[in-house]
């Protein structure tokens, strides 16, 4: 077999196991993650960002996925029992002025940007952890039975905020701090259930 034949035969198979390895579903350079919407994808261009920087990203797609929850789900508890336990009114008397203030300074220079979705109806879409901790505190009667110690949780949403920061950021987290945060989110539902 001449040198030309043996170039022949390796690029053929070459592009006979590229077809077979699509036939089979083989996975794009997205990855396997379940986490992105093909759509999404469609819309946002990706196919044309450098493959290696949206490889980085999306191994960080997970982390960004609990951490959102995760800030949401305790939103969702701040919301709950101050509703149940105080009423309708709980975010006029029950948040600390400076927490309330931000968040619908917040929530008001977002409003001016019509164009654009906003964050959420609710002012307290706008608050951030040390907010949701502060608005905790205040209304510490009612969220001890769920928390038992407020410095846990302060302490708790310190770290995971630390690791939020980096990925809303555009940064990349080592497994470590991975892995600190999914321990420190499966102890928070743990303890507080939600």
């Amino acid at each position: 077999m001449s040198k030309v034949d043996q170039v022949y035969s390796f690029v053929l198979r070459g592009l006979l196991a590229e077809d077979a390895l699509d036939a089979n579903g083989r996975l794009n350079h997205l990855g396997s993650n379940k986490l992105v919407d093909d759509e999404i994808v469609k819309r946002l261009s990706i196919e044309l960002l450098d493959k290696d920087m949206v490889a980085r990203a999306l191994r960080m797609a997970g982390v960004y996925t609990a951490i959102a929850s995760f800030e949401n789900s305790v939103r969702r508890l701040v919301s709950t029992v101050l509703l149940e336990q105080i009423g309708a009114d709980w975010w006029q008397t029950s948040v600390p002025n400076k927490v309330r203030e931000r968040a619908e300074s917040r929530q008001a220079e977002e409003a001016k940007i019509r164009w654009h979705t906003p964050r959420g109806d609710e002012p307290l879409n706008y608050t951030d952890f040390s907010d949701l901790i502060a608005i905790i505190n205040q209304n510490w009667d009612k969220f001890e039975p769920f928390i038992r110690s407020l410095e846990w949780a302060r302490q708790l949403m310190v770290t995971i905020e630390r690791s939020r920061n980096v990925i809303m950021h555009s940064g990349e987290l080592e497994l470590e701090d991975i892995e600190r945060i999914g321990g420190l989110i499966r102890d928070w539902v743990k303890q507080v259930g939600i």
